[in-house]
Parts: structure tokens; sequence; C-alpha cells
């Protein structure tokens, strides 16, 4: 997939200004850039989850949870927030809102543009596919997103950022639908805040 070269880095500021909801539509057909050891691997994000503690119960800070693992969560917006699902998975969320408001997006899918091959390497396969991040954990084990990113912010300093492009997309058609995995969530599992590009081949559920 090819993909504009008139793009900018998202200003960890715009993470604190845009409400939640909003901004997980707005990072779909962004891109998301890791540069690790010198090696640079991006997809356009086809997939986002929004989580709003502390009323939201699908969020790890609902009620107002602070432990270890969410104090990240109450840091200013524009951070990596990374957790470990299951002792398995890594996945990947962007701080959102002001600091003490544990807000984040969960990124998804991606679909892959750059470091093709080293994403592959990382996930084990010797065949490509569109659909080699579509998921969340596939997705932190394509771009080599781990622990040792939870509490960054994202800057190309760090080896981690987003870029969104100048041009507007024809295929941007935004799905929004339930959250995935959610069932304990009470009415919260109900909410409409999970989106996705519809025609994207790398959309986890549809």
């Amino acid at each position: 997939m090819s993909y504009s070269a008139n793009r900018y880095i998202l200003p960890p500021s715009l993470f604190e200004e845009i409400p939640t909801t909003e901004l997980a539509k707005k990072l779909l057909g962004c891109y998301l850039f890791t540069c690790l050891d010198g090696v640079t691997t991006a997809g356009r994000i086809a997939e986002t989850e929004a989580y709003c503690a502390p009323e939201d119960k699908a969020s790890h800070a609902f009620n107002h949870r602070r432990t270890l693992r969410t104090e990240t969560m109450y840091h200013p917006g524009g951070r990596a927030y990374v957790y470990l699902c299951y002792g398995i998975h890594h996945l990947f969320n962007v701080v959102c809102g002001p600091e003490d408001l544990p807000h984040a997006v969960l990124i998804r899918a991606l679909e892959p543009v750059e470091g093709l091959e080293e994403m592959m390497k990382r996930r084990g396969l010797n065949k490509n596919s569109d659909r080699i991040a579509a998921g969340p954990g596939m997705l932190s084990q394509a771009l080599g997103i781990d622990l040792k990113l939870n509490g960054v912010e994202l800057s190309e300093e760090n080896g981690i950022w987003i870029e969104e492009s100048e041009e507007v997309s024809p295929d941007m058609n935004i799905v929004e639908a339930k959250r995935v995995g959610i069932d304990y969530a009470g009415k919260w599992k109900d909410e409409l805040w999970r989106y996705y590009i519809e025609n994207s081949p790398a959309v986890s559920k549809k």
C-alpha cells in the first residue's frame, strides 16, 4: 500500500484538546510509526476504540481506579499506554484529555505501509497479508510495541508517533460499532465507541 508523503506529526497537545470519541474517529486513516533499533515500521490506522473513565465500566480506570498499571492513563494526553493482556499480548493505547482525566483510545488494527519485511519477521510470518496487524495484539507485535514504551510521549525522539496525511482519503466511510470483549461492562458494552474504516481489509471484526 502506498501513502502520501504530505504528512505531519500530530502534536501531544492535540490529544489533550479533542474529545476522546472524536479523537478515536480522527485517528482513522492516520499513520502509526515506530522506529526501534534503527528500524522503521508503520501502518495506516483502520480501527480504534474509545475508553472514557471514570464512568465507563469497560475502562481500566473505571470509578477512578488508580494502580501501577493505570497510572499512565492519568497523564496528559499524547502518551502511549501499553499493557499486557492475558499475560501474552501487548496492547497499545493513546492517552487522551487533560491530566487526571483517564481517557484513552485503543488502536485495534492497521494496514501495513512501511517496514513490511520487519513486521512479518516480528509476527513469524513468511507470507504477506493485509491482515498482518488485524487486531490489537498482532498490531503491537508487528510494530515492536511492548511495555518499554508505556508512558512515553508520542514523538520521533521516543521512537513512536502518529502522522496525519494532508490529503483526504477517498475510502474513509467510518462505521460505529460496539466495542469488543467487554460483556462485563453493563450498559457501557452497548456504547458505539468502536470505529473502523468500512472497506479496510485490516479491520479485526465487522
